[in-house]
């Protein structure tokens, strides 16, 4: 099953970037480019999603892009996950 929610992203004073998503509480990513903030985001969210699906919360809302609040020195981008719930099970 595919995920998608918005990441926000902002490059800090040191040159490093740094994210989150604004609809899941604690989820952060971070790196020395965009690029590689884009990649921790992708692992913090697969990391996020599976430990709500296995404690079988549910899972929150998706923020609509237009309803974000940003700063013209922040960038968002929408961060997808494939989840498999069966090991071995092919698509």
């Amino acid at each position: 099953m595919k995920f998608i929610y918005p990441a926000i992203f902002q490059k800090q004073d040191n040159g490093t970037f740094t994210g989150y998503f604004p609809d899941l509480e604690g989820c952060t990513a971070k790196g020395d480019t965009l690029e590689e903030a884009v990649d921790d985001a992708n692992e913090a969210l697969m990391n996020w999603i599976s430990v709500e699906l296995e404690e079988e919360n549910h899972l929150p809302a998706v923020s609509d892009l237009h309803d974000l609040a940003i700063t013209p020195d922040q960038v968002v981008r929408n961060i997808c996950i494939t989840y498999r719930f069966n090991d071995g099970w092919d698509e």
